[in-house]
């Protein structure tokens, strides 16, 4: 997530007995349109903008007044560990463009800024997307072109994922393909038109999903990203690179919680015993959404032109003793593996666009 630096919000820290002159001081060399009035302890006291002492000065204060009649005390707040997607959220729905962040005492920790939240951060991170499925379960659609390339509101939906991808600083691309490959090719070329670098690797046979990484012909430095060419979502995929190296992981692997409701009541027995009964019981479960990280160092479990699935490239690593985790999406997502996907995805992305809303699915 984009944070000020501490250098920098700590600019905007105000003595609760400042005068309005000082106020305006803090202001004008921060830079960032607020200050935040903290008691001597550090704790949050509340907040000023220029807005409020103009109001101020309109209603008789002059730059020599202490600035406690026009704190405003009942500013919003949000802790540390709170997500960029809830912290934009909140700023959007109340209209603000700073937000301070505070601990469980109060204490001024950090500062939110809009600009600063939303501004996009180049990743030095390749995205490998896996384009070559000959999408037997969309047929009769992929029978004269590749899934990857199948429309979603008049675009291929692996357009959307680039697209996606590239708005969250991703600028290389790898497409792996195989089934119609040079309809892929020929449509995305080098990149240019997106304004980011696309290279190929072409599967003679079909290697998994994870075997054609055995292609690569530069070991990556820095974590891969990949993902199935058929997966739409709004994840942020750098804050999947970010969660991957927090916790020093060899790979990292998104999951998607799955609810099933048993249609029937569930009879508990032990032996021939009746000990409970559980009426249409629910069923929770966590799914591989087909989206992952791969810290360089994992790929010494392929071997070059092997197939090789995704899931037994993280049993391996798992036999072999190396950290491999999961990150927990909350995101609207869909495996598009069969029609009826397929039409709810065209649905929705259109009914995204036609609503102006920035997301992709």
């Amino acid at each position: 997530m984009n944070t000020l630096a501490e250098h920098t919000w700590r600019k905007a820290l105000l003595a609760e007995d400042a005068t309005v002159q000082e106020a305006v001081q803090c202001l004008n060399e921060s830079s960032l349109q607020i200050a935040l009035v903290i008691s001597r302890e550090g704790c949050l006291i509340g907040t000023l903008t220029d807005g409020d002492i103009r109001r101020g000065l309109l209603q008789g204060v002059d730059l020599t007044s202490k600035i406690d009649s026009i704190i405003h005390r009942d500013a919003f707040v949000v802790p540390p560990q709170m997500g960029r997607n809830s912290v934009l959220q909140l700023m959007q729905a109340n209209k603000i463009l700073q937000l301070p962040i505070v601990d469980t005492e109060k204490r001024v920790v950090g500062l939110h800024v809009w600009d600063e939240l939303t501004e996009t951060e180049s990743r030095q991170n390749v995205m490998v997307i896996m384009a070559g499925g000959k999408g037997t379960r969309l047929r009769p659609h992929t029978e004269n072109c590749p899934k990857p390339l199948l429309p979603l509101a008049g675009r291929p939906m692996l357009e959307h994922i680039i697209e996606r991808a590239r708005a969250s600083g991703f600028l290389h691309f790898i497409l792996s393909t195989h089934y119609m490959g040079q309809m892929i090719e020929e449509y995305f070329g080098d990149g240019s038109r997106w304004q980011v670098r696309i290279d190929y690797i072409k599967e003679k046979t079909p290697l998994g999903t994870a075997g054609a990484l055995s292609l690569l012909k530069q070991k990556p430095k820095q974590p891969l990203v990949i993902s199935n060419g058929d997966v739409i979502t709004d994840i942020h995929y750098g804050e999947l690179v970010d969660f991957h190296n927090r916790y020093e992981a060899w790979a990292t692997m998104a999951v998607q919680l799955h609810e099933w409701q048993h249609p029937f009541g569930v009879v508990q027995i032990r032996g021939v015993d009746i000990v409970g009964f559980e009426e249409k019981p629910v069923a929770r479960t966590h799914i591989n959404a087909g989206i992952y990280t791969l810290s360089p160092e994992a790929l010494y479990v392929l071997k070059k032109g092997e197939p090789c699935d995704m899931p037994t490239l993280f049993e391996r690593l798992h036999e072999d003793g190396k950290r491999i985790v999961a990150y927990p999406i909350h995101e609207p997502w869909l495996d598009i593996g069969r029609i009826e996907e397929f039409e709810r995805a065209e649905k929705d992305v259109e009914e995204c666009q036609d609503s102006g809303n920035r997301a992709v699915y």
